[in-house]
């Protein structure tokens, strides 16, 4: 799993069957202090009604995926999975 922030959103016209009816969201990977790590923007499916500044749970592991959705059709690689309320860390 990764955390990350949701930082867009992917409007598409046309869209794979099986990904009807769900929203696509940008995401980037964070650090435990909520700062952005690389530069590298990722699309995931959104399972929880997650929107843009929100904390996020990502799962990007393709068995996973599909048994999340509960068939292997959609062509998904990273679905959102949790909204992080908060993040404790005891040292």
């Amino acid at each position: 799993m990764l955390l990350a922030k949701v930082t867009g959103n992917v409007v598409a016209t046309q869209k794979n069957t099986y990904l009807k009816g769900y929203k696509l969201l940008i995401i980037q990977n964070i650090d435990l202090d909520g700062n952005l790590i690389g530069k590298k923007d990722v699309i995931a499916l959104d399972f929880v009604d997650s929107g843009i500044g929100d904390t996020v749970l990502v799962v990007q592991e393709g068995a996973a995926v599909k048994q999340i959705l509960g068939h292997r059709n959609a062509p998904v690689h990273s679905i959102i999975v949790a909204v992080v309320d908060q993040i404790e860390i005891k040292k």
